[in-house]
């Protein structure tokens, strides 16, 4: 019988660690000292210690300084600039990630590619100018998996999946691609403030096909929680994209998996895991996730580290996580993955070593 496994997984970031100089420019904007200081309390509160960008961390300037910035106070820029810079930087970040796999020269047997991005548009698609600079064959089947938000590596990899079951032979590229730093917005705000601490830049590239080895992918399931439209919302506006994420979210994914966790764990209790990979939307939702099972504060440690080090990188931040566990999984080891989107959604799929 057919099964689709993850064979290889590697990863790219930015050279900019953005984080320091994020903290002290937002900082810098807000309205009071009070203000200020509880930024900066939640700052070091949120687990979170390097975020890496396409944009040099001299680009977060005042506008009076002598050079130039790409986020200028009272100048921020328009959304045609900001996806000016998506095509500039995203094919390069994303080659990067699929030159770091191991296909020992195989790349005209890729069959499928599927690319996943969330923080820009352009045409011809990211995934015609990824083919095109990997010299990958003519009759390339492509899927572009797009506005999904966080969740959006867990569905790339279902369709992954169902290629290969349709087709023994596939052999499936899956890139995801982020460029959250392209669209952080002018606030004097806390709470707005607070959301843009979060992201980072990151790309990822995975093969996957039927060949028995790495990550056997079994069951996906999706569940969406009542009643939370609101909560993460994601629209393109006149100065990139806007994200609204509600300080809900974090309790309505608690509920949410205490109300249903033989849904989410296929009747199994938690001792039948040994391998947690979840998205790391910060350390409120790794809280919460870990809280609602009972886990062991050693369970979600791989998701903690990626956000530690490079923050949350929408969708590439949950393929981070797998592609650490990769490297370190035994024989047999059963997994758990879990990611988070707008509408909200939970996206989950279960996988064994192999």
């Amino acid at each position: 019988m057919t099964q689709a496994h993850i064979n290889q997984i590697s990863t790219a970031r930015p050279p900019h660690d953005v984080h320091a100089s994020f903290v002290a420019y937002t900082a810098r904007g807000l309205p009071s000292v009070r203000h200020r200081d509880l930024f900066h309390r939640m700052a070091r509160r949120a687990g979170i210690s390097h975020r890496y960008s396409v944009l040099h961390q001299d680009g977060l300037v005042e506008a009076q300084a002598p050079e130039p910035g790409f986020y200028r106070r009272g100048a921020f820029p328009g959304t045609a600039q900001r996806m000016s810079l998506y095509a500039e930087h995203a094919p390069g970040l994303a080659e990067q990630a699929v030159n770091r796999l191991d296909l020992q020269g195989r790349e005209q047997e890729i069959t499928h590619l599927i690319v996943a991005s969330c923080t820009g548009f352009i045409a011809p698609g990211l995934d015609q100018i990824l083919a095109a600079r990997l010299g990958l064959r003519a009759d390339l089947q492509r899927t572009m998996v797009g506005f999904m938000g966080c969740a959006a590596a867990v569905p790339a990899l279902r369709i992954a999946q169902a290629t290969v079951l349709a087709d023994p032979a596939a052999r499936v590229l899956v890139v995801n691609l982020e460029l959250c730093t392209l669209h952080m917005q002018e606030t004097n705000e806390l709470d707005i403030a607070l959301t843009f601490l979060l992201f980072g830049d990151g790309a990822t590239a995975a093969l996957v096909t039927a060949e028995p080895h790495g990550f056997a992918l079994e069951d996906f399931r999706t569940t969406t929680i009542a009643n939370t439209e609101d909560c993460i919302t994601w629209h393109v506006g006149d100065q990139g994209f806007v994200m609204h994420l509600s300080g809900q979210v974090p309790s309505k994914i608690s509920a949410a998996l205490r109300a249903a966790p033989d849904f989410i764990l296929r009747g199994e209790g938690t001792q039948a895991l040994q391998l947690w990979a979840v998205h790391g939307g910060g350390r409120s939702v790794l809280d919460a996730v870990e809280g609602a099972f009972g886990l062991e504060a050693a369970a979600l440690a791989p998701s903690r580290a990626v956000l530690e080090t490079h923050g949350n990188m929408s969708s590439a931040t949950i393929m981070f996580v797998l592609a650490g566990m990769l490297k370190t999984a035994q024989p047999g080891q059963r997994g758990l993955a879990m990611a988070f989107g707008p509408g909200m959604v939970t996206e989950t799929f279960r996988f064994t070593a192999r």
